[in-house]
This record gives C-alpha cells, sequence and structure tokens, in this order.
C-alpha cells in the first residue's frame, strides 16, 4: 500500500514536475557509488587474482548498487520531514514538492527486492543475507536514531562497513578474518569522515532536532578529541592485514603513508582556530582516503599474489 502523499512545504518553489534526475537523486548516487565500490573491492580483495570472475564483479556491483539506491530513496522516505527544516536537503526531490513520498517509497522497495534477488540467484545466498542485513541496520536502526541519540554515527556506522562483506561473501571463500579486517577498516573510516561533515553542518542539525555530536558539543572539543581517536583506530585497521600475514610489508608502507595525511588533518581539526576549514578539508581527504587504501590492498594482492 502505497504512503499518503503530501503536498509540498509551505514556503518552498512552486513544484516542478519530476524527471529521472530527480528519481535518480534520490538513491544518492554518489553515497551509493561508495557502497558500490567497496563491495567490489571486497570481493577482488577476496579472491586471488587467477580465480577473479568478471560476470560475478559485474553481479555484485548490480546488486549492491541497486539495494544502496534503494536504501537510500527509503532513507529519504523516512527523513523527508527533516529534510525540509536544513538548508542543505531542503531542495531534495521529496520536500521540495517535485517527488511524492509514495513514489519514493515504491522505487526504494522495488530497487532493493530487485537488488536481493540479483544477489541472491546470481551470487550465492550469503552476499544477500549480508546486504539485507546492511538496509535493515540502515533502515531500522541508524536513521531512527538520528533523531534520539547522540551515537547514531556509530550506530549508523554498522550499515556502512557491511558493504566489503558482501563482496568478500559473494566470493565464497572460508576467510572470515579477511572480512572483518575489511569491515572495521570501513567502521573507522567513517567517524572522520561523517563528524567532518556534521561539524560543517551542525547549525542545519540542531535547526532539524538532530542530536549529533556536532549538536551537543557546541564548542567542538569533545568532538575534534574523538574524532582524532578514531582516525588513530583507522590507520590501525588499515596496516592490520600486513601484521596478520594478508599482505606484505610494501602495502603496510603506502597504508602508513596514507594514514599519516589523514591523521595529520584529523590532529588540526583539535585546533579551534582552523577547525571550520579543516573540517572541511578532513572530509574530502576521506573521500579519497578510503578507494585508496582499498585499491592498495588489491593491487598489493595481485601483485605479490596473495
Amino acid at each position: 500500500m502505497i504512503p499518503h502523499e503530501q503536498s509540498a512545504p509551505t514556503g518552498l518553489a512552486t513544484p516542478t514536475a519530476a524527471t529521472w534526475r530527480h528519481y535518480l537523486q534520490l538513491t544518492k548516487p554518489r553515497l551509493s557509488m561508495m557502497s558500490v565500490i567497496t563491495a567490489m573491492l571486497g570481493y577482488l580483495a577476496a579472491v586471488p587474482y587467477s580465480f577473479w570472475d568478471w560476470s560475478r564483479t559485474f553481479y555484485v556491483v548490480l546488486g549492491t548498487a541497486l539495494c544502496a539506491g534503494g536504501a537510500a530513496a527509503l532513507n529519504m522516505y523516512m527523513e523527508r520531514d527533516t529534510d525540509a527544516l536544513m538548508q542543505r536537503t531542503a531542495d531534495r526531490p521529496i520536500p521540495a514538492g517535485i517527488v511524492a513520498p509514495g513514489s519514493a517509497f515504491v522505487l526504494g522497495w522495488g530497487l532493493n527486492i530487485v537488488g536481493l534477488a540479483v544477489l541472491f540467484k546470481l551470487v550465492n545466498g550469503l552476499s544477500a543475507f549480508i546486504a539485507l542485513a546492511t538496509i535493515v541496520a540502515y533502515l531500522a536502526i541508524y536513521t531512527p536514531a538520528k533523531r534520539w541519540s547522540r551515537w547514531n554515527t556509530e550506530i549508523g556506522a554498522i550499515s556502512g562497513a557491511l558493504p566489503p562483506m558482501i563482496g568478500w561473501a559473494a566470493a565464497g571463500r572460508s576467510n572470515p578474518l579477511l572480512g572483518w579486517m575489511l569491515f572495521a577498516i570501513l567502521y573507522t573510516w567513517q567517524m572522520p569522515h561523517f563528524f567532518a561533515l556534521a561539524w560543517t553542518y551542525r547549525k542545519d542539525y540542531a535547526a532539524a532536532g538532530m542530536p549529533m555530536h556536532s549538536v551537543t558539543d557546541p564548542s567542538g572539543v569533545s568532538l575534534s578529541r574523538w574524532t582524532f581517536i578514531w582516525t588513530v583506530l583507522l590507520v590501525a585497521a588499515s596496516v592490520m592485514p600486513t601484521l596478520l600475514g594478508y599482505c606484505s610489508w610494501y602495502y603496510f608502507a603506502f597504508a602508513l603513508a596514507l594514514g599519516l595525511w589523514i591523521l595529520k588533518s584529523a590532529f588540526n581539526f583539535l585546533n579551534p582556530a582552523i577547525r571550520e576549514t579543516e573540517a572541511r578539508r578532513l572530509f574530502h581527504i576521506t573521500l579519497g582516503y578510503l578507494p585508496l587504501v582499498l585499491g592498495l590492498l588489491v593491487a598489493d594482492r595481485v601483485i605479490f599474489r596473495f
């Protein structure tokens, strides 16, 4: 049953006709792309190069993309009221009155169902199960937690860290430690990434009544310290594949160099005099850091036949 359609919030521009671009916007393509990339790299890292199956890689990418887009559309459906209150999200298709909430609801569930079917039928059952767990964690736990818990980022990072394990599960190999190492890298990475974003948009989150750490700590002292601690843990997680025998010391050296790069920015974030500008810098560094470190992990396992 399609939920009751709502009219556009008052004070916004007159709604325009929805196009395919507006429906694409519902899937949060840039955020979803990160899930797709990490799932693909998770698969490639878990399988020796000589056993890479490009058709399976395609199905992992396709299924993950559909599930990520569907979850994002349902998230926008669930958060349409708070999106309308924040300047950076008020122009999204639902609060702007361009796409009806019911349409987003149907689109979200449709993408999720097709994505899970692709993974289950064309990859394997475990990858579909982990994708389903990701969707449930994102929509049933993280999305509601943003309204009542200051720990919502730590809670939400669970769903954000599961996509590489979809790829690991797709490999069909009994190598759980590697899967958990990928989970650890993704989980810790999300802290500096989202804490930096939350500080930049803290006024928006306050206006929407969301108890983000950046809202409950207006000075930024506690937030910046917490960000630095998690960044240290991220660097430790990124070098762990070498220490546990899954990668070479070449990977260790490059991963450590990348870790020092992001750690320097997290350290500068502690300084209140430059916290505002450093938050933006840290956010953009995290965007480059993740694909680089995961790409290095895959390349190292290919070159040195791990």
